[in-house]
């Protein structure tokens, strides 16, 4: 492994970010490349726990000649996300400088195919520069996975309905109980922007061999060393699979009987009727009939009437739920992956 480290300039004078690139070389010139990069939301730390697990196991196979594949590695994607705390809090999702998504805004192709990036010492904010390099390090892997997670949630991923049902052997792999499907990008989420950019230089449309997505580790909590590793060994079982690493013999796992896969269209996003303290009733992996109650939120506490049921709009899945207990009207409380189209439903990201 070659480890290598750039720095990216501050807007002012004195600061500077450190971004770790991990590099392997693979034995085989056809064998798929890959990339992988966590921590994009800062916030969000299962990805980058995967990561501890998985960098010796692919030093392993690297040692013993078993690597393929090359593969480029972005253990910490966002170092100016990670420097953001404000009063104790940790502000991973959003720049506090410019308020936008660091997981939102990518560069994309234009009309006539042309990706504009900033370059390292373009005048422009440092997120900017930082989107524009992590594309660049994607740039050309066929295999391009976005280590994320939810509030509260079980394992899923986000994946073009282009690249599905193909792609089902990374939600195996995972152990996933869900996929969200999606057709058109509409924020420029990094995997939009990648999949943008592989269809761009396809030819003839062909994506035989790609995987483009975003991997929902579960929940914000879901850091400890059983889940991390767990996560690191389905990512190499899935990267054997693909011949990035050579196979032990050993079967792959199949999708579960009970997994989910559906549009995003599908998705329902369960908003708070009123402000006040949520008491949940159903779990992420719930099943749920139309009209269930699926949580409660106290107004007034200990007075009759003092709760405001919240009703499943439709029979579905439990995807995820909020993880705060104290909640604003009109924030998103649950989202659900519904038996039919959501009346109000959305093509690209969910959530800002």
């Amino acid at each position: 492994m070659k480890t290598e480290i750039e720095s990216i300039a501050g807007e002012t004078p004195g600061i500077a970010y450190e971004l770790i690139i991990h590099r392997f070389a693979g034995s085989d010139a056809s064998a798929p490349s890959v990339y992988i990069q966590a921590g994009l939301h800062a916030d969000e730390r299962p990805g980058v726990a995967a990561m501890h697990y998985l960098i010796p196991m692919l030093e392993q196979a690297e040692a013993e000649g078993r690597l393929q594949g090359s593969l480029t590695l972005v253990p910490h994607a966002n170092p100016i996300g990670a420097a953001q705390h404000h009063y104790g809090e940790h502000m991973g999702r959003f720049s506090t400088g410019t308020r936008a998504n660091f997981n939102r805004d990518f560069p994309v192709p234009d009309a006539s195919g042309t990706r504009h990036l900033d370059h390292a010492s373009a005048p422009v904010f440092a997120e900017r520069r930082l989107k524009s390099r992590l594309l660049e390090l994607a740039d050309g892997c066929p295999i391009v996975l976005d280590l994320h997670c939810d509030d509260e949630a079980v394992q899923y991923i986000y994946a073009p309905e282009r690249l599905w049902p193909d792609m089902s052997d990374l939600a195996a792999c995972l152990d996933a109980e869900a996929a969200v499907l999606w057709d058109c990008g509409s924020d420029r989420a990094f995997e939009e922007a990648i999949f943008e950019q592989m269809l761009a230089r396809a030819p003839n449309g062909d994506l035989s061999g790609h995987c483009v997505t975003t991997v929902e580790l579960r929940g914000q909590n879901d850091v400890d060393a059983s889940l991390a590793r767990k996560d690191a060994e389905g990512i190499y079982r899935f990267l054997q699979g693909r011949g990035v690493v050579a196979n032990d013999g050993k079967q792959a796992p199949v999708l579960s009987q009970t997994f989910v896969g559906k549009p995003i269209r599908h998705v329902e996003m369960v908003l708070a009727p009123v402000g006040g303290t949520i008491l949940f009733h159903v779990e992420p992996g719930q099943r749920v009939a139309a009209g269930q109650v699926l949580a409660e939120i106290i107004v007034n506490p200990g007075c009759k009437g003092g709760s405001v049921a919240v009703l499943a709009p439709q029979a579905g899945y439990v995807l995820t739920r909020r993880i705060r207990r104290f909640i604003r009207m009109g924030d998103n409380v649950l989202k659900i992956i519904g038996e039919a189209a959501a009346v109000a439903a959305r093509k690209g990201a969910l959530e800002d």
